[in-house]
């Protein structure tokens, strides 16, 4: 009876580690997670640029107008109660097309590179290493740091 339960403790330990092992994330698993995770990031700050010089840029409406405009942008009644113009709401509406568009190109980028550049199963692996902390958090955000850095930002 003993032996069973040492035996099947044995296998259970054993199988364990292996699963652990399997688990672990490299270096260049992590680096590849972290230059994805950096394009990424890079993507957004450019689209936001974009609709800021945007706004900045345009003679339709102010920025501080744009601001409260934005907020009920999708909301007739409230656009109207606000007496937003044609051209205003017209220029909401362009921010918006740059703002779904931008959205897309991010959102198929993303799955592009975590699919075709960093592996499905790697990319759920080093996320879920990442999301239990630890020693993989910090070097992931080592690295993200460090490519922040050397883009300037």
């Amino acid at each position: 009876m003993r032996e069973k339960f040492f035996l099947a403790a044995l296998f259970i330990f054993i199988g364990s580690a292996v699963f652990a092992q399997e688990e672990a994330v490299s270096d260049e698993e992590l680096e590849r997670y972290a230059v994805m995770m950096d394009s990424i990031d890079e993507m957004r700050i450019v689209l936001l640029s974009e609709i800021s010089e945007m706004v900045k840029g345009t003679d339709k409406i102010t920025v501080s107008r744009y601001n409260d405009l934005s907020k009920i942008s999708d909301d007739g009644a409230k656009l109207q109660e606000a007496e937003a113009t044609p051209s205003e709401i017209e220029f909401l509406k362009e921010i918006q097309d740059l703002k779904d568009s931008g959205t897309a190109e991010i959102n198929t980028t993303f799955k592009s590179l975590a699919k075709d550049y960093v592996g499905a199963s790697t990319y759920n692996k080093v996320k879920r290493a990442i999301s239990e902390g630890g020693e993989t958090k910090s070097k992931y955000e080592e690295m993200l740091n460090k490519l922040k850095e050397d883009n300037g930002g």
